[in-house]
């Protein structure tokens, strides 16, 4: 026993190596045979195998390499690859969509502009005296603020009989419009000023008689001759068929006033 060896430890000897490789060897020339003879004896056709085993060591190693067999794993392979590009193909098409999308929902959003000119407006109305008319640009229409003075509004209560809507009974006003002067606080009536016919602009005539002898004051739309007294409401018999509209307004203090918003 040499140095270093225990008891349990073997060592092949070179006959036993010799005698497992013809045992190799003999399978190999055997199977061949068999499978033939097989096949002769009528019974089913076997497929194509080929079976070689060797000696790795003191393994022995077989191995089949039937051609269809090896052709069954390429096709494998091949399909997951394809089943990975499909994968691929499809996350990068939908990533390409998107990107693509991008600009077009972009579009469709408000720009800044747009939601400027949205916004409420805040005006003060400290430097805008009785009877005057002032106006300003709210969602890209022009708004009326007009300062009525006492004898306006005293106008007002005496000329209810030629109105086709008195009493604003449709809604062309906030509720706490619907008054006899459609204002929050009487002395100032606001308006949109775009006639509720076809559209056009209206011109603020306050004063007795500028339309004839019968007038009370308020406005005039020259495009096809609606009129709309103080508090703008439709005189009868007109193209116009209901009042200017009053926008949501309110007061911050008594001379400044936010359009377009309604204080909570």
């Amino acid at each position: 026993m040499g140095k270093g060896q225990g008891e349990g430890d073997k060592i092949a000897s070179p006959s036993d190596t010799n005698s497992k490789r013809l045992l190799v060897q003999s399978i190999n020339s055997l199977f061949p045979t068999l499978l033939h003879a097989a096949r002769r004896g009528g019974g089913t056709p076997y497929p194509k195998l080929t079976l070689v085993t060797t000696y790795v060591g003191d393994i022995m190693v077989s191995k089949n390499n039937d051609p269809e067999h090896e052709q069954d794993k390429n096709d494998l392979v091949d399909a997951e690859r394809r089943q990975f590009l499909v994968t691929t193909t499809c996350v990068l098409g939908g990533i390409g969509a998107l990107c693509a999308l991008t600009p077009f929902v972009a579009s469709w959003l408000p720009s800044a502009k747009a939601q400027a000119e949205g916004a409420p407006v805040q005006v003060d109305l400290s430097k805008l005296e009785p009877g005057e008319q002032a106006i300003v640009e709210w969602r890209g229409k022009p708004v009326w603020i007009i300062r009525r003075t006492q004898e306006m509004l005293q106008r007002l209560t005496t000329n209810s009989t030629s109105l086709r809507d008195p009493h604003s009974l449709t809604a062309q006003q906030p509720h706490y419009a619907k008054n006899e002067y459609r204002s929050i606080n009487p002395e100032y009536l606001v308006l949109i000023g775009i006639c509720t016919h076809l559209g056009c602009s209206p011109k603020y005539k306050p004063n007795l008689g500028d339309l004839g002898p019968n007038w009370p004051g308020g406005f005039f739309c020259p495009c096809h001759g609606s009129t709309f007294d103080l508090s703008g409401r439709v005189f009868k018999d007109v193209p116009a068929p209901i009042n200017l509209e009053v926008p949501p307004y309110y007061f911050i203090d008594e001379h400044t006033i936010v359009i377009g918003e309604e204080r909570d």
